[in-house]
């Protein structure tokens, strides 16, 4: 019976993992490698072959035969499955991912076999040569000596296609470009490739889908186009000249028989009717892009459409709430272009506003838009009468309009509201969506288009011409449109090919685009379970709390959060110094959240700092935890992106991908 205690799975309840050398809180974690083979005991000759990166529990360590090995579990809760020899497995305590920005318009993220080529080019003050060179022997010959892989042609989608890129080692450093970029050691294997699964050491030439069926492809893509307009008791004529601007885009489509290739849709908002009833609405869909025929019906479903009758206790509006429904009630993934033009003369009702409907601040409603790969224009109408509100709203516009592909807002004002102006852009707007889409169709080299694109493409480092009458605003407006429609036309042709994470199983990449630094290449993620989002929440709440009351007296604030420290019942390991005012030696946030490689503003504050801000910063400090906290609990709510690591696991181990910046 003792040799069975040692050498069978047996399902031990009650047990718990080991945990990682000193640290109380977090277990040992590992990933499978392609092969890992999960056996009922040490002494079998095989077991069952398990998928690449499937996420275990390490709960003994043992030695049979000459070899190391693990009893596993699929979580924490003493549901143990079998044991595995350690060689099959890396170790990964820290759960955070990474996952691919769209590749249009920067260089393409090579996977190195060290970290020593990276950090020469880093050190290369002119760093596209040697990196060029490299690319070259990649994409011509198939392999260069020190690269692993590179990343798939076409965007990879995380809705689709889940993956992931498990961060090993990380660290910050500075180019001799000045710029700061992390360097990280990564994990990477498809979540859908099975235990037979090949590392991409065996051949690295990128993957490449044929002229002609890229072609095809492109004949299958479409655009869904919504405008989310303000109907606020001042935006009549601008209702009006948006429905004629999409009228006449209709009859062109129609003509060209591409009707179901461009979809319109229309949300139109207003602001809180428990102050203001009058305005009967906080948001309303007038018109879906998956469900209206043609342009008459678009036409008919918006007859009803006017301005409010009433005016709405505050100048901001509730824009975010008429955004927020756009991005949830829109079947965005039938659509290869998304779209969403915000039409607007005031700013909007920000998170932390007793008037939200929402709760979020313009960077997490971004974050929903980069999630559903939907790519946001503001048309701000800078009226009179908006004067003093005109800056703070474009500052908001031009956070939540920001795009990664041209590295700049999507934000277009129209000075003095004018209403023709106003029209102009909306119709050359709508026309460059609909050109984009009948090229793509035809199967043409749209501007743009993802077929044979060249690669430099749009990475032009001459500074961009001043306007004037020879490159006027509508025609930036122009540029960019073309210019986001190569992202748009990747992102299709790489779900749709069904693009992979490169079977890369340790590589050295960078966050950043070697030859243009400011670009990432990455996006992190922390992968939370329920439990440590809903620890994280109840932190946070506290420290807002304690922070709402350090605004009368910081020394009150600090003696909060020492109690609370004490009434978790940290040890005094955690607790480094028991009448410490810094945030960060009080042991407050998880072990999973101190051992991150980012920087906290939470863990960076002590009392010292508190007492020399402003009160103004003290209370944006807070603001900025309560919309997280929102933010925190809409994670909860969002049953779609909680994702299993390992089948069988207590849906308590579930975990959801947490953007690193929305961490405290």
């Amino acid at each position: 019976m003792l040799g069975a205690s040692l050498f069978s799975a047996h399902h031990a309840h009650g047990a718990t993992p080991l945990k990682v050398e000193n640290k109380t809180s977090i277990y040992q974690r590992v990933l499978t490698v392609p092969g890992c083979e999960l056996a009922e005991q040490m002494s079998s000759r095989s077991g069952k072959p398990q998928p690449a990166f499937t996420r275990f529990y390490v709960y003994q360590r043992q030695e049979f035969n000459g070899a190391k090995w693990l009893q596993v579990g699929p979580d924490s809760y003493g549901n143990t499955s079998g044991w595995m020899k350690a060689d099959c497995t890396v170790p990964w305590n820290m759960q955070m991912t990474l996952a691919f920005t769209n590749p249009a318009d920067r260089h393409p993220l090579l996977f190195f076999k060290d970290r020593a080529p990276l950090d020469d080019l880093f050190a290369e003050e002119e760093p596209e040569a040697p990196f060029q060179a490299i690319l070259q022997a990649v994409d011509t010959k198939g392999r260069h000596p020190q690269v692993v892989s590179r990343e798939p042609e076409y965007q990879v989608s995380l809705e689709e296609n889940f993956y992931l890129l498990p961060v090993m080692e990380a660290e910050e450093t500075f180019t001799e470009q000045g710029y700061r970029a992390r360097i990280l050691k990564v994990a990477s294997v498809s979540k859908q490739n099975g235990a037979g699964a090949k590392s991409a050491t065996n051949g690295n030439a990128k993957p490449k889908a044929s002229n002609e069926n890229a072609k095809n492809l492109f004949k299958g893509f479409s655009a869904s186009i919504v405008f989310v307009i303000d109907s606020t008791i001042s935006m009549g004529p601008y209702i009006e000249r948006t429905k004629e601007a999409i009228n006449n885009i209709y009859q062109v489509i129609e003509k060209k028989e591409l009707l179901d290739k461009v979809k319109f849709g229309l949300v139109a908002y207003r602001s809180s009717v428990a102050a203001a009833p009058g305005l009967e609405y906080v948001s309303k869909m007038y018109v879906d892009p998956v469900t209206v025929k043609d342009g008459k019906d678009f036409l008919e479903k918006v007859k009803t459409l006017k301005p409010a009758s009433v005016s709405s206790k505050a100048f901001n509006e509730d824009a975010y709430a008429g955004v927020m429904q756009a991005l949830d009630d829109v079947k965005w993934n039938e659509f290869g272009a998304r779209y969403l033009i915000l039409v607007t003369d005031a700013g909007a009702l920000d998170g932390d506003d007793a008037l939200s409907g929402t709760g979020l601040s313009a960077s997490q409603v971004k974050l929903e838009a980069d999630y559903r790969g939907v790519a946001i224009y503001a048309l701000h109408l800078k009226t009179p009468s908006g004067k003093n509100n005109h800056a703070e709203a474009e500052q908001q516009y031009s956070e939540l309009t920001h795009n990664a592909v041209l590295n700049k807002p999507l934000y277009f004002p129209v000075e003095a509201g004018d209403v023709d102006r106003f029209g102009r852009k909306v119709d050359a707007l709508a026309e460059a969506i609909a050109a984009q889409v009948k090229l793509a169709y035809s199967g043409e080299q749209a501007a743009g288009s993802a077929l044979n694109a060249n690669p430099e493409y749009g990475r032009s480092k001459k500074p961009a011409p001043p306007v004037s009458a020879d490159n006027t605003e509508d025609e930036q407006l122009l540029q960019d449109t073309l210019l986001l429609g190569h992202a748009m036309q990747l992102a299709y042709l790489g779900e749709v090919t069904g693009a992979k994470a490169p079977n890369v199983f340790e590589g050295w990449i960078s966050d950043r685009d070697i030859v243009e630094q400011t670009k990432p290449t990455v996006d992190v993620r922390v992968l939370l379970t329920k439990s440590q989002l809903s620890d994280l929440s109840d932190i946070v709440k506290q420290i807002a709390d304690a922070a709402n009351q350090g605004l009368i007296s910081p020394t009150d604030m600090f003696k909060k959060l020492q109690s609370l420290s004490a009434t978790m019942g940290k040890d005094a390991n955690q607790v480094k110094q028991a009448e410490s005012t810094a945030l960060s030696e009080m042991g407050l946030m998880g072990e999973y959240i101190e051992g991150l490689p980012y920087l906290s503003e939470v863990l960076m504050l002590d009392e010292e700092t508190w007492k020399s801000w402003s009160g103004l910063q003290q209370e944006k400090f807070i603001r900025r935890l309560n919309t997280k906290l929102k933010y925190y609990r809409k994670y909860n709510d969002d049953v779609d992106r909680w994702v299993s690591l390992a089948e069988g696991s207590d849906p308590r181990e579930h975990v959801y991908p947490v953007p690193l910046e929305m961490l405290p």
